[in-house]
């Protein structure tokens, strides 16, 4: 088959790697890719922003399936285009992708189809929003409703948090994303990530994971796109799993087909473990980054089938096999993420830092210049390690980072640590 992926960060690298190890691959090519990426494809200079020349190249190469990573090409209508040309692409069309785009539409989708949830208010004017948080109270979640690069969620302690969220919405700082608010009830629990293939219809889960989400130790600092991640997580247990699935992933699926845009791709769900049972707080329609580098390890059964029979509507014959070891993956940000950082510092040792056993190093925001990898983004290096336990992963991971020379990155140095306080209390 010929495929082309779509995305340049470290989940592209992550399902790179994997669809590459398919026999029934026989050309792959990214776009645009990055210094890792060129390992595992052929990367090619497109601007996915512009459907019609996505279109022409793989008219021009005979690409058969086209894999989209990241959810700005989703939410711009990408694969109902691809569709229209007559050629398969993997994820949810315009509509279905909403449930990421818009997080007001997800939290009425919850409200209509009795999907646990957190109660909410919408708003598209800053004196109701800040009249309804003064009546709630802190702590509160304030959302920007449209994509806003995980910069859009503001978990706010206190009141003037809060009102400083919906001030520098209802201001423009995140464009057109914070033209429209939704302000939730703050849930208090223990918060994972599930994800589940779908095909329009049927639903098959993939494994759980943990995220990372605050940028330093002990959970500190600023949200950010995911500092790490591990998987499985030792607190979705049988009967949480069986919960998520039957009261959150199925009536969603259900619902959605009801309304006349099925989703195709992967869902992913953030939610969080309450005291009242598992409940919705966001959906994601892509796979998670980091999440996927770690699912992607631990995944035993070949890729490609998997994402065509999502496309084609096959799930309900279909199942995944895991590999029991557990994954885990640190990230490597440039020194000021998730502020100003720079770019084009240089970044030694990863050969040596992959030489230690079960290590994997994935390239999120990179470049190749004159034979030296390069920073060329916020969150830049993936470093994931499998073992029989996630104590052993984390201890590989962080093993494998301190051979990494690049004065000018940092991390976090506790990944994985509410499984490893599970594992060795």
């Amino acid at each position: 088959m010929h495929i082309l992926l779509i995305g340049s960060g470290g989940r592209e690298h992550a399902l790179a790697w994997k669809i590459a190890a398919s026999p029934l691959v026989t050309k792959l090519w990214c776009a645009p890719g990055n210094a890792g990426i060129a390992r595992e494809a052929e990367c090619v200079a497109l601007d996915v922003a512009n459907h019609a020349a996505v279109i022409a190249f793989c008219k021009a190469n005979h690409v058969e399936l086209v894999v989209v990573g990241p959810e700005t090409p989703l939410a711009a209508g990408i694969v109902d285009e691809l569709a229209a040309a007559g050629i398969k692409a993997f994820g949810p069309g315009r509509e279905a992708a909403r449930l990421e785009g818009s997080k007001g539409f997800t939290k009425d989708l919850c409200r209509e189809f009795d999907i646990p949830t957190g109660a909410y208010r919408r708003f598209n004017n800053a004196a109701g929003a800040l009249s309804y948080v003064r009546a709630q109270g802190a702590p509160i979640v304030v959302k920007a409703d449209g994509l806003a690069g995980g910069k859009g969620v503001v978990v706010a302690r206190t009141l003037a948090e809060a009102e400083a969220a919906i001030a520098m919405m209802f201001e423009g700082a995140l464009g057109a994303a914070g033209a429209e608010v939704v302000i939730e009830e703050f849930l208090s629990g223990r918060e994972i990530s599930f994800f589940a293939l779908c095909d329009g219809e049927t639903a098959i889960p993939l494994a759980s994971a943990q995220d990372h989400k605050r940028v330093f130790d002990h959970d500190q600092g600023p949200n950010t796109g995911g500092m790490g991640a591990y998987s499985p997580t030792p607190f979705v247990t049988p009967e949480i799993h069986e919960q998520i699935m039957s009261r959150i992933i199925g009536p969603t699926v259900a619902g959605m087909k009801q309304r006349g845009m099925p989703f195709r791709g992967v869902l992913y769900a953030g939610v969080m473990l309450t005291g009242q049972g598992p409940k919705l707080f966001e959906y994601n329609v892509r796979f998670g980054d980091p999440e996927c580098q770690v699912l992607m390890l631990r995944m035993m059964s070949d890729i490609v089938p998997a994402l065509l029979a999502a496309c084609d509507g096959e799930l309900k014959h279909f199942d995944l096999r895991w590999y029991a070891e557990a994954a885990l993956t640190v990230v490597m940000a440039a020194r000021g993420y998730p502020g100003d950082h720079a770019k084009g510092t240089r970044i030694d040792g990863l050969d040596a830092a992959a030489k230690i056993e079960g290590v994997e190093i994935f390239h999120a925001g990179t470049l190749a210049r004159d034979g030296a990898i390069l920073a060329n983004g916020g969150r830049v290096l993936n470093v994931c390690a499998t073992a029989k336990t996630v104590t052993e992963a984390q201890a590989r991971a962080y093993q494998a980072i301190d051979r990494i020379k690049w004065p000018d990155g940092f991390c976090r140095r506790d990944i994985g640590w509410q499984a490893v306080e599970a594992e060795t209390g």
